[in-house]
């Protein structure tokens, strides 16, 4: 059984960092192409960032266009995590953010649909 824990969500101002953390459990976490994203109050679950599973040399990132420079991923394949580091960040970035991951996928983690197991999530709260 395949399960992800976030962590790392809190409350801070704009401009204040944050990292965020998920940690997977069961199955093969190196196959797994990993996403995250957020929901704000009111509002549709929205795609974050990708980060590819490596076949080749280097793992494949990609970002929204509202986060991107400003947010990165990695994975840690010793510790079974991925990370989303936060900076810069502003008030719109409040939202429930969620992990997910599809196992084997070879194209970008985009869409709900696409992700087949979620982590419960983590609260981030930006006060300008």
């Amino acid at each position: 059984q395949v399960q992800l824990v976030e962590s790392g969500g809190g409350l801070v101002q704009a401009g204040d960092s944050l990292r965020l953390s998920c940690v997977v459990s069961g199955g093969t976490f190196s196959r797994y192409a990993m996403g995250w994203f957020r929901q704000a109050p009111g509002k549709e679950r929205e795609f974050v960032a990708h980060i590819s599973w490596r076949d080749t040399s280097t793992y494949y990132t990609y970002y929204a266009d509202d986060v991107k420079g400003r947010f990165t991923v990695s994975r840690d394949l010793a510790k079974n995590t991925v990370y989303l580091q936060m900076n810069s960040l502003k008030p719109e970035d409040t939202a429930v953010y969620y992990c997910a991951a599809a196992p084997g996928r070879i194209g970008l983690l985009l869409r709900e649909s696409e992700a087949d197991y979620w982590g419960q999530g983590t609260q981030v709260t930006v006060s300008s």
